[in-house]
């Protein structure tokens, strides 16, 4: 037999136990750090995922449930954002608007002695579209065609009123008025 061994045998029983002992506390300690540890980090780390998945998983959920809400609500966003888009015209319904203003104010019973379009001053989302109005009318004729611009659907707004050269004209006082018209229009990007 192996000389080491025989010595080995040869020990008290409570060395032989001992010495056991100690192989065994070093076969599990071995174990634990290289079995047991790197699987047990793996299981905390697993937990953390599954905490954080089923977190998501609720607040999907909520939004699932709440899915016919958000599409109704998308729908009514979508319905404002054209009626908005009525009251603002793209470019190629801009020449007709401003000549329905000039047809408003004959309706109105005034005259149109000039009507010029200016530039364009873009906003950002929404350029505004400014025209000189020169207009020939009574009061009553002016605030006709006032009306009748704050009744169309797209926005229009009179600025820069200026009534001048009253003259009496078969009993009504009839008046030059200048103003700016403007209007807007959406820009696209």
């Amino acid at each position: 037999m192996n000389p080491k061994v025989e010595k080995l045998l040869k020990l008290p029983l409570y060395q032989r136990f001992a010495i056991l002992g100690v192989l065994v506390v070093l076969i599990m300690a071995a174990f634990v750090w290289f079995l047991f540890l790197p699987e047990y980090e793996k299981m905390g780390g697993m937990d953390k995922d599954i905490v954080r998945l089923e977190a998501e998983l609720i607040q999907k959920k909520q939004i699932a449930d709440n899915l016919p809400k958000f599409k109704a609500e998308f729908a009514k966003m979508e319905k404002l954002l054209e009626e908005a888009l009525t009251q603002l015209p793209n470019k190629k319904e801009i020449p007709t608007l401003l000549t329905n203003l000039a047809t408003l104010a004959k309706d109105s019973g005034l005259e149109v002695v000039s009507f010029q379009p200016k530039g364009e001053v873009n906003k950002g989302f929404y350029a505004e579209v400014p025209a000189a109005l020169t207009l020939v009318g009574s009061y009553h004729q002016i605030a006709e065609f006032a009306q009748a611009v704050g009744k169309l659907s797209r926005i229009v707004n009179i600025s820069n009123l200026d009534l001048s050269g009253p003259k009496v004209r078969g009993g009504t006082a009839i008046l030059k008025i200048k103003c700016k018209v403007t209007t807007f229009r959406f820009v696209e990007k």
